[in-house]
């Protein structure tokens, strides 16, 4: 069946996770932080998928913005940043901005061009991907943002990728789903939808029982995968 619907993981796949840290170390005045911002950054996407996938598995749910804090504290008390509150709160007032990707506009307004519909699903809540939509301004180019908070359990919950084929009404093989997370193009591969793996570091591929169907150094040619 034809693809109809592309639907895209947020934060890492359409937003630079990184941009917060990146921002803020060459902010005036932040030279000690400059020299642990790579760690830092690395650190808090680590917590952040770890502590949502100890969540899902515990049935300990909480929203988005609760794991991100976490994440953060970890990892600014690993780097021995932990006791410094003004960069704390600069960091987690940066995330609420991240730049999306330099291809990312161009690519969704070709998918729109084509007449497919175009959504974002994420572990994120309502209002921080509501944020990070209108900081990137690609609003008008999707047609909607679905967050796990509607079912109470982040990703790679079946659970979740439903989401897509009951807002939309279609049928799981008429899903591009496009991320960045390995193990989440694997477990919407497993769900059904047709899947490509945003792998812009040139990591391996992850040992799971399925594996994406497209692995892609950017999204520059999403567009031609939907064969419309």
């Amino acid at each position: 069946m034809a693809i109809t619907t592309c639907v895209f993981d947020a934060y890492g796949t359409l937003f630079d996770v990184a941009a917060a840290a990146r921002e803020a170390a060459g902010e005036p005045g932040r030279e000690q932080f400059a020299k642990h911002w790579p760690t830092v950054a690395n650190d808090w996407r680590l917590k952040q998928l770890q502590y949502t996938w100890l969540r899902a598995i515990t049935g300990a749910h909480t929203d988005f913005w609760e794991v991100t804090q976490n994440g953060l504290d970890w990892a600014l008390e690993n780097s021995g940043l932990g006791g410094d509150a003004e960069l704390r709160e600069r960091l987690l007032a940066l995330y609420w901005e991240l730049s999306a990707y330099p291809e990312v506009p161009a690519m969704l307004h070709a998918l729109k061009a084509k007449g497919l519909n175009t959504a974002i699903l994420s572990n994120g809540s309502p209002d921080m991907l509501d944020g990070a939509v209108q900081s990137a301004g690609v609003g008008d180019v999707l047609d909607d943002v679905l967050s796990v908070e509607d079912v109470g359990i982040f990703k790679p919950a079946d659970v979740v990728y439903e989401l897509v084929t009951k807002r939309f009404n279609c049928a799981r093989d008429e899903v591009l789903f496009v991320s960045s997370n390995g193990w989440d193009a694997a477990g919407a591969t497993g769900y059904g939808f047709t899947t490509a793996w945003v792998n812009r570091a040139g990591e391996p591929m992850d040992r799971l029982p399925w594996t994406p169907q497209h692995v892609l150094s950017d999204l520059t040619t999403i567009p031609d995968l939907t064969g419309a």
